[in-house]
C-alpha cells in the first residue's frame, strides 16, 4: 500500500543544489508535514506514495527557495526616492532624514508587506533583515508565511525604535524571546556598521551572540570612506578593530566587503566568517567590487543579498544571481570565474550557511523544510533549454516564478499570492509616496 503524503510535486527538472550542479529530469518531490520526504523518478512514485494534492509542472525547474541574505525590507517604501548619489550623500541628506521623519510601526508594517510580496513573487522564501521595529517585521513575515531572520539592530544614534545602545539591545532581546518558538522566524544581532556602533555595544553583542548561539549581521568594509573613518577615529581599519573585539568568527555575516586587502581576506578566512555580496547595490552606489574570486579561493562562504530597495532598486534574487556571475567574471577577467551552478548556490545553500540555517533550508534534501520554487523555463526568453541551471541564472526573469512554498505552505500559486492582497498594498504604497515626497529636500 503506498504511503499517504501531503503533496506530490512533479517537475520536468529538479535542481537540488546539494550536490552542486546536479540536475534530475522527470522527478517528483514528496512533501509531508511541511518537509521534504523524498525525491525520486516520477515513474516510480505511484508504487510508493499517494496524495490528494498533486501538481504537475511540465517545463518547470523546481529549485530551493531563494535566500536574500541582506535586506532592509521596509525601505521598499523609499524605493527611488533619491537615486544616483554617493552613499554618504544618499544617507545623510535623504535616507536618514526620511527615516527620522517617517519610520514608525505603521511604516515598517506597510513597507515590509510590500517587500515580502515582491520577494515571494520573485521566488525568495527567506530574507535576512536589518531595520527598525524588527518585531513588526517578524509579525508581517510570520503572517505572510515567509521565512525571515530578524536583525536585532544596534546603532549609536536614537530612532523611533530605541533611544541608545542599551535600549537597542534590551528591545532586541525581547524580540528574540518573542519569536524563539516560531518555526519560520529566526533572529540575528545586527549592529549597523563599525563606524556607527561603539566598542562597548559591539563587545556586548559578541557576548550575547555567543550565549544565544545566533549570528551577527553587519555592514563591513562597504566603502573607501568607511576605511578612512576607521583609520582617523580608531587608528585602524574596521576589520582589524572587529578582530580585536573578537567579532570575527563563523557567526559573523559581513555584508558588502568591497574594500579588502590580501591580509584581510586571509584573516577573515581563518576566522570562518561569512560574506554577503550585494552586487547591484554596490554598483548603483559605486561602493566598489567585492572580490568574490579571491574570497571563494580562500575558502570563504559567499552568499547573496539585494540590500534595500532604496539602493538597488528591487528585491529580485534571480537578477542578483545574474549580476553576481557576470560581475565576478568581468572583475576576474575570467569567463569561468563564477559558473551558473555556483551563483545558484550563493543564492540558496550559501545563504542558509551564512544565517546558520543550512540544516533547515537552502537545498532540496529529504528531512529539510519544503521551501520550494517552481520556475517556468518554457517561456520564449528561456527557450530552447540546453542547460536548465544556466537558463535560470543567465536568462530567466522573476515573472517566470509560478509557485512558491515555505515549509510546505503554498504562498504563490500560478503566479498569484495566497496570503497578501496586492491591491491593498498598492493603495497603501501610493499613500506613503504622497506623504514622503512632500518632505524630501529635492521635491
Amino acid at each position: 500500500m503506498p504511503e499517504a503524503v501531503d503533496q506530490l510535486i512533479h517537475a520536468e527538472w529538479i535542481i537540488p543544489v546539494v550536490p552542486e550542479n546536479l540536475l534530475l529530469s522527470d522527478h517528483t518531490l514528496v512533501v509531508n508535514r511541511g518537509r521534504i520526504s523524498a525525491i525520486l523518478p516520477t515513474e516510480k512514485v505511484a508504487e510508493q506514495y499517494q496524495s490528494a494534492q498533486e501538481i504537475s509542472l511540465p517545463g518547470h525547474a523546481l529549485i530551493p527557495g531563494l535566500i536574500n541574505s541582506h535586506t532592509h525590507a521596509a525601505m521598499a517604501l523609499l524605493r527611488g526616492l533619491a537615486d544616483d548619489m554617493p552613499l554618504m550623500t544618499w544617507l545623510n541628506e535623504h535616507i536618514w532624514p526620511a527615516e527620522a521623519r517617517w519610520v514608525s510601526e505603521e511604516f515598517i508594517h506597510d513597507g515590509t508587506q510590500l517587500a515580502v510580496a515582491e520577494m515571494l513573487l520573485g521566488g525568495t522564501t527567506c530574507f535576512n533583515d536589518m531595520y527598525f521595529f524588527p518585531d513588526i517585521t517578524g509579525r508581517v513575515a510570520s503572517s505572510a508565511g515567509i521565512r525571515a531572520v530578524l536583525g536585532l539592530i544596534a546603532i549609536d544614534f536614537p530612532s523611533a525604535w530605541a533611544s541608545d545602545g542599551d535600549d537597542y539591545l534590551h528591545k532586541g532581546l525581547q524580540v528574540h524571546d518573542q519569536f524563539r518558538t516560531n518555526p519560520i522566524i529566526h533572529t540575528a544581532f545586527a549592529p549597523h556598521a563599525p563606524y556607527s556602533v561603539a566598542d562597548p555595544i559591539l563587545e556586548r553583542i559578541r557576548t550575547l551572540a555567543d550565549e544565544l548561539e545566533i549570528p551577527v549581521h553587519m555592514h563591513v568594509h562597504e566603502t573607501h570612506d568607511e576605511i578612512v573613518q576607521g583609520l582617523q577615529n580608531q587608528g585602524k581599519r574596521p576589520m582589524e578593530r572587529l578582530h580585536d573585539l573578537g567579532l570575527l568568527s563563523p557567526s559573523l555575516a559581513a555584508v558588502h566587503m568591497t574594500q579588502l586587502e590580501k591580509s584581510e581576506i586571509e584573516l577573515f578566512a581563518a576566522s570562518g566568517g561569512q560574506v554577503v555580496h550585494c552586487p547591484e547595490s554596490n554598483l548603483k552606489l559605486a561602493s566598489g567590487f567585492c572580490p568574490v574570486t579571491e574570497l571563494t579561493e580562500a575558502g570563504i562562504n559567499v552568499a547573496l543579498g539585494t540590500d534595500g530597495a532604496a539602493s538597488n532598486n528591487d528585491l529580485d534574487m534571480l537578477s542578483e544571481m545574474r549580476s553576481a556571475a557576470l560581475l565576478t567574471k568581468g572583475v576576474a577577467n575570467n569567463a569561468s570565474a563564477l559558473p551558473a551552478a555556483k551563483a545558484l548556490s550563493m543564492a540558496t545553500i550559501n545563504g542558509a550557511r551564512a544565517l546558520g540555517l543550512q540544516q533547515e533550508t537552502g537545498s532540496l534534501e529529504p528531512g529539510k523544510s519544503a521551501d520550494l520554487v517552481a520556475v517556468d523555463l518554457h517561456r520564449i526568453n528561456t527557450l530552447p533549454v540546453y542547460h536548465p541551471i544556466s537558463q535560470l541564472v543567465y536568462a530567466a526573469g522573476r515573472e517566470q516564478v509560478t509557485h512558491v512554498w515555505v515549509a510546505g505552505r503554498h504562498l504563490v500559486s500560478e503566479g498569484s499570492l495566497t496570503t497578501l492582497d496586492l491591491q491593498q498594498l498598492a493603495a497603501r504604497s501610493k499613500d506613503w509616496r504622497e506623504r514622503i515626497l512632500a518632505t524630501d529636500v529635492d521635491n
